[in-house]
């Protein structure tokens, strides 16, 4: 097995659609090809080259190539843009779609470090009425908490649709959008009825990792061994992306000199991002041991391993996890779960256990493509399945603790429940 750089992949993928615009294919006559249908073209070969499924859904490729190509019209680029957009969903993938110019650039400048929506950090939490959206922070300064939204409200409604049944995916696209535009969110805080408040989107900085010492943690929430009150270094994680390495390792750099009997990584509601990211934060728990397996469209097995130069690969490690916790979060849960780095807490994460890339397209559009699927170090398959935690205890929307539950994922509410009477196990 060849083992490849976090860069690896990339190049990889890169390399096989630098193949797929110069190899030959079945087309009609050149001079019947338009303008429009040489785009369609573009993405359509983009997909037969770098799609990890070549089976494509049980369709023949070729044909339906060819069948766009004579029934689909695409005599200007919206209906091109149409038909590209059905050419992805026909695929039956929920993470492989066609990005329109302007949410592609939103989508990186995501991945930078900013995104245009309304700032505020979400999760899924279980309460008496079932699943809810909840306010984790709004973003300081950003127009959520400049409307009056709070930690721990609950979003109801995004734009006239409902939030119950949506992914946290299904949730960024709605709240994200261009730059001035407005959302109206259904919005219920404790103690008041439902209102609805009118937020204006702009471009929010996303911080990705925050840090802070847990004083007076009830021997309750501390690992075997650990003198009482203890001190836990509370890290929450909430993306992956340019910047989440870097301010990892300044977190963990800055708590061990603090001297901290234990560290708490909350990836609740951490959806992932960016691929490397996820693998650059584990080879700082994990001193030795693979990091995750990777299979692409020929079955070909990759591995990402640790690297020797982890920052603490000893110092006793929670991870915090729930349904939100998803494809790059998952890579980072698994590692840590298979070299018996970590004990997971919470409930089962999400089961994405897919690696996309983004395609620019020649229009300014692009393809977000499923390029290979992944596995844990054990070779364990989490697709659709997701990580079962050690210790199971549920989310809940109140900041106060509460017996059996965690709080919305940030420092002071975690903290107040390491502390309190009623603080849960996090270590086996």
């Amino acid at each position: 097995m060849r083992r490849l750089q976090p860069q690896g992949l990339a190049r990889a993928a890169a390399a096989a659609l630098a193949v797929a615009f110069v190899g030959g294919s079945c087309l009609p006559d050149a001079q019947a090809v338009t303008t429009e249908q040489l785009l369609f073209l573009e993405a359509w070969r983009t997909i037969d080259k770098a799609y990890v499924d070549k089976g494509f859904n049980g369709q023949s490729w070729f044909r339906v190539k060819e069948d766009y190509l004579k029934k689909v019209p695409m005599n200007n680029r919206q209906q091109t843009h149409d038909a590209i957009r059905r050419l992805a969903a026909s695929l039956d993938d929920p993470f492989m779609r066609w990005l329109e110019p302007e949410r592609l650039a939103a989508l990186r400048r995501g991945t930078a470090g900013a995104v245009t929506g309304v700032g505020v950090e979400v999760t899924f939490t279980d309460s008496k009425a079932g699943s809810e959206l909840a306010v984790v922070t709004p973003a300081p300064g950003g127009p959520a908490e400049g409307a009056g939204i709070r930690a721990g409200d609950v979003i109801e409604a995004i734009a006239g649709t409902p939030t119950k049944g949506l992914s946290l995916y299904e949730v960024s696209d709605l709240l994200q959008g261009e730059e001035g535009s407005e959302v109206i969110l259904r919005i219920r805080s404790s103690g008041r009825p439902s209102r609805d408040v009118a937020v204006a989107r702009r471009r929010v900085t996303i911080v990705p990792v925050a840090y802070e010492v847990c004083s007076g943690v009830n021997p309750a929430s501390l690992p075997p061994g650990a003198s009482a009150p203890g001190r836990v270094g509370y890290i929450r994680m909430a993306t992956f992306n340019g910047n989440t390495a870097g301010a990892t390792q300044a977190a963990i750099q800055d708590l061990k000199k603090q001297g901290v009997d234990a560290y708490v990584l909350d990836i609740r509601s951490n959806g992932g991002g960016l691929f490397p990211a996820g693998v650059a934060v584990a080879r700082m728990w994990v001193d030795r041991g693979e990091i995750v397996l990777i299979a692409d469209s020929q079955g070909v097995r990759d591995i990402y391993s640790a690297d020797g130069n982890a920052l603490d690969a000893s110092t006793p490690l929670s991870v915090l996890v729930n349904k939100g916790t998803g494809s790059a979060a998952e890579v980072l849960a698994g590692a840590l779960r298979d070299n018996k780095r970590a004990t997971i807490v919470g409930g089962t994460t999400f089961g994405k256990g897919l690696i996309q890339t983004i395609v620019d397209l020649s229009d300014g559009s692009g393809l977000a493509i499923t390029l290979a699927r992944y596995q844990t170090p054990l070779g364990i398959d989490i697709n659709k399945v997701g990580i079962t935690p050690d210790i199971g205890l549920e989310d809940s929307a109140e900041v106060e603790p509460e017996a059996g539950k965690l709080p919305p994922p940030n420092a002071g509410a975690v903290c107040r429940l390491l502390a309190s009477d009623v603080a849960p196990r996090l270590f086996k």
